[in-house]
């Protein structure tokens, strides 16, 4: 891999030497009444789509400027526009042009803003960062697009303390996962498309609609309570006037594979599967006999991608409206083998070395913006995503007659399992969002969107046999439900908006004032639905794995009940999450102080009602019927503060009280099954965690594209809810507060730098970004969850330590050359806690806790502009292809030797894709 590596940047060094085609134009900008650098003034060259922003000291640089005389422009809000003419610009080298900009002398009402901060550029975000008094962080379309990035959870993952699990997808900010995380569109929250989850699946958003993802690590009075370790914000693109396309074709090195590129399974569920979109033949009582029980075959496993983009500014009643639209579609697919073993109480439960799993995926994804301005004063903007991903998944284990299964009938041993499941959800997303400055101290802002989402697993085939020789396999039967096909379909409703109004009282150079008032509501809903019909298949037997449609669709064994179905309830829960808030804000600037200090009132009421098996109540012994109805009632003080040392850095401090609150799918009793077979429950007894956060933050920003800085926080969680293993015969999972406090510490270090700097135009730039966060966890443990004289463990879901690093090569060239090498590392962290299954005899019949092993991820990208209207990009996903495991602690029975036992291992290859953008605007 080394030798890789080095060879691609022998490659990019060899083109340094291409012969310079253009000029380039530099230069300051600077007021013209106080000499001060204007950060963020627009510069271009007139009559082109060249130009650039200002750095922080007012510096620019337009590269690759055609031979020639030109006219320069500079615009700044609230300044007069300056040009200066006759610029001649000549091949290899740098012309200086200095601009120094005059206050408008024009009354502000006839001022027509013409130029905006593009916050797709990693200046402007950095701007951003560094103006901002929260601590937060940025990474913009135009960094995702030079590191390859394809959706919004690689991309969030790229900023310091963030870190994707390859595993689940899911983001973790400072080593807390999505228990502890807020989502949210354009500053408007955006619901879960799984049953499985708080947040949104942020693979889902393509950067193809992602002008910039911003993590907010500290809260603050206009963010929602219910967020710990942070929010991630993705602001949607909007107005490009330009039209492109993009096509690209992806594979996987394990899909190319001897033995599974040409016999690449999936689930039955393929056959029924156009373009993504699902067509269910069957209900699930009728597919029990009529659709097959036998996998599908799946030719040519390459995947593809295709996508469109394109703008308009028209005038409406002599008014801007600004149009702006996109369109993707992808398929992809993806193998990966392993290993699977179960324990209970130290002793060998369930064990698999031949764990396979088949995996293709669809997406489409479509975003619409609307903007239109009344005036310099008021305008409104319109937001609606549509997101519709197909999942099919066929998982397997036990193919080479080496599983075993604990007390299974008919034999331990020769255990197969197979699990098809497709999983289809829509998202959409409509956003209605207004701004206006009713004077020049008072803004009002508002927003309301209304959100829906519809996931489903239409038909869900589960078998659970033994392999009795090479011509016999037995269906296994310890309940009816081993053979089985069910459904599930998640139907969620959501209203949310917010309002708030600022008023400025002071605005002088270093004295300034504001209050900002505000309110915001969330209405959101969901019905719930499962249900599964079972085959008791006792005694009856086939001949191969592979066609055990010759029982189960076999109509003679069902009349002479060698096969019975078995109907149950459907299991069925709804939920309904109402939350009010109001706070009050002041923001304030003194010198170099500088901060905000708010309180907020946030009232919040959970109600679930059920109707699930293996659920009764324990007060009055009713089955399968229950329900809860939760208040939370919080005051909820904030503050940030900033300290300006100099120009250059600053201080930070923060600190704020948090809730996290329990979501529906871990207060309802709803038992998931996953493919492995481990059982996820919830748990109507779950109580919310109370947080207390404090940050410390130095921030240096020594030019327009680096900074430095350095972070120690620490969270107080009461109350911490986590997954673990229950007490008791069933092994399943559920969902618990197991302690009274948890306490996390944490450093957080990141730089960006240049190792070498383009001092003049089409000379090459390598830049670097570093980032470490180390974290500290201890969380007691309540009597129940006490074991083998454990008292205190590290909290479920979190890393201890996170690593990232981009290197990232430009030729800076007419037609650029550009290459990214990006990596990342996230230690062991806890899966599940573990439990005692038998307080009375805890050290020795307990279940360690489940641990997902730390690993390191890097990826590369390469990409050349051909031309004006063509380009090229390679992407190279998981080089190393590192082990994906978990594993538990073992103490034998007897001797008492504890042995570290891998419980779960698979590897997820190497994703490769080549794109070709075309440009159709030249």
């Amino acid at each position: 891999m080394t030798k890789q590596v080095l060879l691609v940047l022998l490659l990019t060094l060899s083109s340094f030497g291409l012969y310079a085609q253009k000029g380039s134009i530099t230069g300051n900008v600077k007021d013209g009444k106080t000499g001060e650098a204007l950060i963020g003034a627009s510069v271009f060259v007139d009559g082109t789509t060249l130009g650039t922003v200002t750095d922080f000291d007012g510096n620019y640089t337009i590269p690759n400027v055609p031979v020639g005389t030109v006219t320069v422009k500079c615009s700044f809000i609230s300044y007069e526009t300056s040009s200066k003419e006759n610029i001649n610009v000549s091949e290899g080298n740098s012309q200086s042009v200095d601009f120094v900009l005059g206050e408008s002398t024009i009354a502000l009402e006839d001022v027509k803003v013409v130029a905006k901060a593009n916050r797709e550029s990693e200046v402007v975000l950095l701007l951003d960062q560094k103006k901002s008094i929260g601590i937060k962080q940025s990474i913009g379309a135009q960094e995702l697009a030079a590191q390859g990035v394809s959706d919004a959870a690689a991309a969030a993952s790229k900023i310091s303390g963030v870190t994707k699990n390859e595993g689940s997808g899911d983001v973790y900010v400072r080593g807390l996962g999505d228990r502890y995380l807020s989502t949210s569109m354009n500053g408007l929250p955006i619901p879960s498309d799984d049953v499985d989850k708080k947040n949104i699946d942020l693979n889902l958003f393509s950067t193809d609609i992602i002008k910039n993802i911003t993590i907010n690590k500290t809260a603050s009075t206009d963010k929602y309570a219910d967020l710990t370790s942070g929010n991630v914000d993705i602001v949607s693109k909007t107005l490009s006037e330009k039209i492109s396309i993009g096509l690209s074709a992806k594979t996987n090195t394990n899909v190319l594979k001897n033995g599974v590129f040409d016999n690449f399974r999936a689930s039955q569920n393929n056959n029924d599967v156009t373009l993504g979109f699902y067509d269910r033949p069957f209900n699930t009582v009728d597919a029990i006999k009529s659709q097959s029980w036998n996998t599908a075959k799946r030719d040519f496993p390459l995947g593809y991608e295709f996508s469109v983009l394109a703008g308009k500014k028209v005038k409406l009643f002599q008014k801007d409206l600004s149009i702006f639209a996109t369109l993707s579609h992808e398929n992809e697919s993806n193998y990966s083998d392993g290993i699977f073993k179960k324990y209970r109480s130290n002793v060998l439960d369930e064990s698999f070395s031949d764990t396979e799993e088949f995996v293709t995926e669809y997406s489409s994804t479509g975003l619409l913006n609307l903007a239109y301005d009344f005036n310099k004063n008021h305008n409104i903007n319109f937001n609606s995503v549509w997101i519709k991903k197909t999942k099919d998944e066929l998982y397997e284990s036990g193919r080479n007659g080496e599983g075993y299964v604990f007390d299974q009938d008919p034999q331990e041993n020769g255990a197969f399992v197979r699990d098809q499941n497709l999983k289809e959800t829509t998202l959409w997303v409509n956003q209605l969002l207004g701004s206006h400055n009713l004077s020049e101290k008072n803004k009002l802002q508002w927003a309301v969107a209304y959100n829906t989402v519809k996931a489903e697993e239409p038909n869900r085939i589960r078998n659970e046999v033994n392999i009795l020789d090479e011509n016999t396999v037995q269906f296994a039967h310890v309940g009816d439900f081993q053979q089985r096909k069910s459904q599930q379909n998640i139907d969620d409703k959501e209203i949310n908006g917010y309002v708030k109004n600022e008023y400025q009282f002071l605005n002088q150079d270093d004295q300034k004032l504001k209050l900002t008032l505000g309110g915001d509501f969330r209405n959101k809903e969901r019905d719930f639905n499962s249900l599964s019909i079972g085959v008791r298949a006792k005694g009856v037997q086939v001949s191969s794995i592979d066609n055990l449609n010759e029982a189960l669709v076999n109509g003679n064994l069902y009349a002479v009940n060698r096969l019975i179905i078995r109907n149950r309830k459907p299991d069925l829960y709804n939920a309904t999450l109402n939350v009010y808030a109001g706070y009050l804000n002041t923001g304030f600037q003194y010198k170099k102080l500088s901060g905000n200090v708010g309180v907020r009132y946030e009232q919040d009421k959970i109600e679930v009602d059920w109707d699930v098996a293996n659920y009764i109540d324990r007060e009055t012994g009713t089955p399968r019927i229950g329900s809860l109805s939760n208040d939370y009632n919080y005051v909820l003080p904030s503050f940030n503060l900033k300290y300006q040392l100099n120009d250059k850095s600053a201080l930070r401090l923060a600190a704020s009280k948090t809730i996290t609150l329990p979501e529906f799918k871990e207060l309802a009793p709803f038992e998931y099954v996953t493919p492995t077979g481990r059982v996820i429950a919830g748990n109507p007894s779950l109580k919310n965690s109370e947080n207390y956060n404090a940050d410390l933050k130095w921030e240096m920003f020594p030019s327009a594209k680096q900074l430095i800085s350095a972070s120690v926080f620490y969270k107080q969680i009461n109350d911490p809810i986590n997954l673990a293993q229950t007490r008791g015969s069933s092994g399943n999972f559920k969902y618990d507060n197991t302690g009274k406090q948890a306490d996390v510490y944490g450093i957080e270090l990141e730089t960006r730098f240049a190792l070498i700097k383009a001092e003049t135009t089409e000379m090459p730039e390598l830049n670097v970004i570093l980032n470490a966060t180390k974290m500290w966890f201890e969380q007691d443990l309540l009597e129940d969850f006490q074991y083998n004289n454990k008292t205190k463990t590290d909290l479920q879901g979190a890393s201890d330590l996170i690593l990232n690093g981009t290197l990232s090569f430009s030729n800076k060239k007419e037609k650029e050359f550009k290459a990214a090498l990006t990596g990342n590392y996230s230690s062991d962290k806890i899966y599940a806690l573990g439990a005692p299954e038998d307080k009375q005899n805890s050290a020795t019949l307990f279940n360690e806790a489940i641990i997902e092993k730390g690993f390191i991820t890097v990826d590369m990208v390469v990409s050349k502009k051909l031309s004006d209207r063509f380009s090229l990009k390679l992407t190279s996903k998981n080089l190393l292809n590192p082990k994906i495991e978990q594993s538990q602690e073992i103490k034998k029975l007897g001797s008492g030797e504890i042995t570290d036992e891998i419980v779960k291992s698979y590897k997820k290859g190497i994703s490769i894709s080549l794109g070709l953008k075309i440009n159709l605007n030249k």
